[in-house]
């Protein structure tokens, strides 16, 4: 089992170093305007210290126009450059490549903040959970976002960071022009699955214009959308023999790995996978309600019973169903294209992630919340354990909290008190980087 994790990894242009990647996980770490911190330098140092093969970095907006957040490093300036080229000096003394997201929001966006007008999107029509409004790209438009992506991954290769990643899933802007319940154009962004793929081709051919060919470039993929898993009515959007196709296109367009994710928007029931608690999502939830239509609506809905016991049900999903739910959606990517393949998707036992290597559905996996609950857990695997001692409860109150709080574990159960979790929780702001381990 240890030999299969800790196998190097060979891309064509990288190498890392075992099997397991820290998966892309956004806080809030740094300033408004989308200027890094020490403290986002802390954050990946835990992971990189831990033993990680690779850090695929958190969300990174390309442009204003898609922030998400504020609060989120970017990479939309050459001023941008120094930050993270600190940042990647930093992690690779711990012999850690450092891949950085290339994301754009679209329509799926969190808070406004005071800059931010309606997203830039394939449609016209808000989201149908929080109603985040958005208006129609135009081509100018798509060929400007474009041209940003081309430009994010510039100055990755500049700061001497070791790739970049397209973020193509999970509801930004990419997987709302792939998605067929989503992407309602008429134009040759919209209709076949051909035209809906367009522009994230266009990008990838871009990004490799712009950065040549010997520079690692990944795409991460929502393979199958499951529109439906929380309302029932809505369109189910993309299935997995779609997206084998697209993937097969962006390999063909010159992507160096493809990355396998699920859902069409963030947070979803299947991703990321686990308990949901009504009560939990109440407590920051606030922070959404001038962002959407329907988010005061969702807001009485989240702490009025018995409607809330219903979104559980429907949100929620049995811990049998979170460990490896990807894998089946990733063995077919993997068989349809020659580069690795990676798989996301609620990892955290040696033995799981083993047999999937050995079965030979992905290449390499990449883990979030079981890396925030243990950031030292390639040592533990290393030491023979299938486990941590202290084992990620799939709570996800981390993802809950990073509104209003610092990115963290909030899972009190996991601590000897509520003060070691702060503790734990709050060492990334200590101004030496040292003491954040």
């Amino acid at each position: 089992m240890s030999e299969l994790l800790f196998e190097p990894l060979e891309f064509r242009n990288l190498t890392v170093k075992n099997r397991i990647l820290r998966s892309n996980v956004s806080g809030r770490f740094d300033h408004y305007d989308g200027t890094g911190t020490q403290a986002r330098i802390n954050w990946e140092l835990r992971f990189a210290r831990g033993g990680v093969g690779a850090i695929v970095s958190s969300w990174c907006g390309v442009h204003r126009r898609g922030f998400i957040v504020p609060g989120y490093a970017s990479i939309e300036s050459d001023e941008r450059i120094p930050f993270w080229r600190e940042l990647g000096r930093r992690v690779h003394e711990h012999d850690c490549p450092f891949i950085l997201q290339l994301a754009f929001g679209g329509r799926q966006r969190d808070v406004n903040g005071v800059e931010f007008a309606k997203g830039w999107s394939s449609t016209d029509e808000p989201d149908p959970l929080h109603g985040f409004e958005c208006e129609r790209m135009t081509k100018a438009q798509i060929e400007e976002v474009t041209e940003s992506f081309a430009e994010g991954a510039r100055r990755a290769k500049e700061a001497g960071l070791d790739g970049v990643e397209i973020h193509g899933a999970n509801g930004y802007v990419f997987t709302q022009f792939l998605s067929s319940a989503i992407n309602d154009r008429d134009d040759e962004y919209g209709g076949s699955l051909e035209n809906r793929a367009r522009f994230l081709l266009e990008t990838v051919r871009a990004i490799r214009a712009r950065v040549g060919d010997e520079f690692h470039l990944q795409v991460k993929l929502s393979t199958t959308e499951y529109g439906n898993a929380l309302l029932p009515w809505a369109p189910k959007g993309n299935t997995i023999e779609d997206s084998v196709q697209v993937a097969r296109w962006v390999e063909e367009a010159g992507a160096d790995a493809i990355h396998v994710s699920s859902g069409n928007t963030f947070p979803h029931p299947d991703n990321p996978a686990g308990a949901f608690s009504a009560a939990d999502v109440v407590a920051t939830y606030d922070v959404l309600l001038s962002s959407g239509r329907h988010t005061f609506r969702n807001y009485l809905l989240f702490r009025t019973w018995p409607f809330s016991r219903i979104v559980e049900h429907r949100a929620g999903r049995s811990l049998k169903r979170v460990e490896g739910a990807n894998l089946g959606d990733a063995a077919a990517v993997k068989a349809a294209v020659s580069i690795p393949v990676l798989c996301t998707g609620g990892f955290q036992r040696a033995s799981t992630i083993a047999d999937a290597l050995r079965r030979g559905d992905c290449d390499a996996v990449t883990i979030a919340r079981a890396l925030i609950a243990t950031p030292d857990l390639v040592e533990h695997y290393r030491a023979g354990r299938d486990e941590p001692p202290r084992p990620c409860s799939y709570c996800n109150k981390c993802l809950y909290a990073v509104l209003e709080s610092p990115l963290g574990c909030y899972d009190e159960r996991r601590y000897p008190s509520r003060e070691a979790m702060l503790e734990e929780i709050l060492s990334v702001f200590r101004d030496d980087p040292a003491a954040a381990a």
